[in-house]
C-alpha cells in the first residue's frame, strides 16, 4: 500500500514537473520565434532588413508592461492577484499569435509608404506579454519549492530551442553558391525554405496554447490541494529540500498558504532583511548575466560564427539553446551556493565572451577563419557561454526563492533590465555606429 501510494505520488510529481516547463517555456517563445523567422519574412515585408532594428525597438517598448507590474507590487502591494494577470498575458499572446499567422504579411500604406502595420503592431503586444511574464510568471513559482524554479528554467530554455528545431526544419538561410555570368564569380541563390512563414506562425500558436493550458492544469491541481497535510519527521529536520531532490514533497503548496498567509507567518517581518550583501551580489551577477546572454552577445552571434560558414553558425545557435535546459536540468541535482564558486563561473563565462566577442570584432576576418579549429572553438565557445549563464541563472533564482516572494519579483525585474541594458547598448553599435562589419555570401572576403 505505502509503496503503491508512494508511486502514485512520485508519478504526479514528475507530471507536475512536466507542467512547470511547459508553462515556463511559454514565457519567450513568441520573441524568440519572431528573431528566428526574421530571415524569411524580411523577404516579404516592405521594411526589409530595417526589420530587426524596428523588433529591438518594439522590444524595448514592451518593457512598459513589466514597469507597470513592478511599480502595482510596490505601491499596492498584495492588490495584483498573479494567476489572473497570467492568465491574461497568456490570452494576450495567444490572440496576438492568432492574428499573427493571419494577417503578418498585410502592409497598410503610412505617410505615403507602405508598412508593415499589422506585423509591428502584433509584435509590440507579443514583446509585452514576453517582458511582462518575468515579473509575473517567475514570482507565482513562489508557490512551489525551489526544485520546481529550476524546472522552470529548462522550460525558459525551451523557449529559445524550439524555435530554433523548427526553423532547421525549415530550413530558413539555405542558399547555393552558383557560378556567375561574368567570369568566375559566384552568386548566391537562397532556396525555398520547406514551408511557409504562416505555418511557422501557427506553429506558434500552438506552443503558446499548449503553454496556457500547461499553466490550466497547474491553476487545477493547485486547487486540489496536491499537498500532503504535514510532513514526515525526518523532513521536517532537513534544511533545504537539496537532501530529497525527487521527493514529491516538492508539490505546489496550497494557494491559501501563499496568497493568505497564517497569522504566525504575517507577523515575521523578515522583508527588511532581503538587502543583503549576499542578495545584492546575486542580483548584480543576475543582471551581468542576463545582459550579456539576452542582449550583447546575440546581437553578434552571426558576425562571430558565420565567417567560419553557415554550419559553423547553424551548430552555434542549436547546441547553445540545447546546452540551456540541459545546464538547468544540471542545476536541478548540483545547486553550488558559493559565492566565490557563483563569481568564478561567471568569470569563466566571461572568458569565453570576450572570445566570441573578439571574433565578433575581427569579421569577417576572424582568427582561424577556414579552419576546423575555428569552427570547433566557436562551437564550444557558444555552448560554454550559454552553458554557465544558464546555471548561474537557475541558481541565482534558486537562492532567490529562499528570500520569498519579493525576491522573486525582484529576479525577474533584474533578468529584463539586464536584457534591456544589453540590447541598448548593443543596438547603436550594430545599427547606428556599424562597428561589426559582415562578409558578403559567396565571396571570401579575406582574400580581397
Amino acid at each position: 500500500m505505502v509503496k503503491r501510494m508512494s508511486s502514485s505520488l512520485t508519478s504526479r510529481s514528475v507530471a507536475t514537473h512536466v507542467l512547470v516547463a511547459l508553462f515556463g517555456m511559454g514565457s519567450w517563445v513568441s520573441i524568440n520565434s519572431l528573431w528566428v523567422e526574421l530571415p524569411v519574412v524580411v523577404k516579404r515585408l516592405p521594411e526589409g532588413w530595417n526589420l530587426p532594428a524596428y523588433l529591438s525597438v518594439l522590444i524595448a517598448l514592451g518593457n512598459v508592461g513589466p514597469v507597470g507590474v513592478t511599480l502595482t507590487h510596490h505601491l499596492a502591494p498584495g492588490r495584483l492577484q498573479e494567476r489572473w494577470l497570467i492568465q491574461a498575458i497568456q490570452v494576450l499572446a495567444v490572440g496576438a499569435a492568432l492574428f499573427l499567422a493571419l494577417f503578418w504579411h498585410r502592409t497598410t500604406a503610412v505617410a505615403g509608404e507602405q508598412h508593415s502595420l499589422a506585423f509591428l503592431v502584433l509584435t509590440f503586444l507579443l514583446a509585452l506579454t514576453c517582458c511582462t511574464s518575468n515579473v509575473s510568471f517567475l514570482p507565482f513559482m513562489y508557490r512551489f519549492p525551489p526544485l520546481f524554479v529550476r524546472t522552470f528554467f529548462i522550460g525558459q530554455g525551451l523557449s529559445a530551442l524550439l524555435p530554433c528545431v523548427l526553423a532547421l526544419g525549415q530550413g530558413v538561410g539555405q542558399l547555393e553558391c552558383q557560378n556567375g555570368t561574368h567570369g568566375n564569380a559566384s552568386q548566391p541563390h537562397y532556396l525555398d525554405e520547406n514551408f511557409s512563414a504562416t505555418t511557422f506562425f501557427w506553429l506558434l500558436l500552438g506552443l503558446l496554447t499548449i503553454s496556457a493550458l500547461a499553466f490550466a492544469a497547474l491553476l487545477a491541481w493547485h486547487q486540489e490541494g496536491d499537498v500532503p497535510a504535514e510532513k514526515s519527521s525526518s523532513q521536517e529536520s532537513v534544511a533545504s529540500e537539496e537532501s530529497f531532490p525527487l521527493q514529491t514533497d516538492g508539490s505546489p503548496a496550497s494557494e491559501s498558504a501563499t496568497e493568505s498567509p497564517r497569522p504566525e507567518a504575517s507577523a515575521k517581518p523578515p522583508a527588511a532583511a532581503f538587502w543583503t550583501w549576499r542578495n545584492i551580489y546575486l542580483l548584480v551577477l543576475l543582471g551581468v548575466c542576463s545582459a550579456l546572454t539576452n542582449g550583447v552577445l546575440p546581437s553578434v552571434q552571426s558576425y562571430s560564427c558565420l565567417p567560419y560558414g553557415d554550419m559553423a553558425y547553424h551548430l552555434s545557435v542549436v547546441l547553445s539553446n540545447i546546452a540551456n535546459p540541459v545546464a538547468c536540468f544540471v542545476a536541478m541535482f548540483l545547486l553550488c551556493r558559493s559565492s566565490l564558486g557563483l563569481g568564478l563561473l561567471s568569470a569563466l563565462g566571461c572568458v569565453f565572451g570576450t572570445y566570441l566577442m573578439v571574433l565578433a570584432a575581427f569579421s569577417p576576418c576572424p582568427p582561424l577563419v577556414g579552419s576546423p579549429r575555428g569552427v570547433a572553438l566557436v562551437v564550444i565557445s557558444w555552448v560554454l557561454f550559454m552553458g554557465l549563464f544558464s546555471y548561474l541563472k537557475v541558481v541565482i533564482g534558486s537562492l532567490l526563492h529562499e528570500a520569498g516572494h519579493a525576491a522573486l519579483v525582484w529576479c525577474g525585474t533584474i533578468i529584463q533590465v539586464g536584457s534591456l541594458v544589453g540590447a541598448l547598448i548593443m543596438f547603436p553599435l550594430t545599427s547606428i555606429y556599424h562597428l561589426f562589419r559582415s562578409g558578403m555570401d559567396c565571396v571570401d572576403s579575406c582574400r580581397m
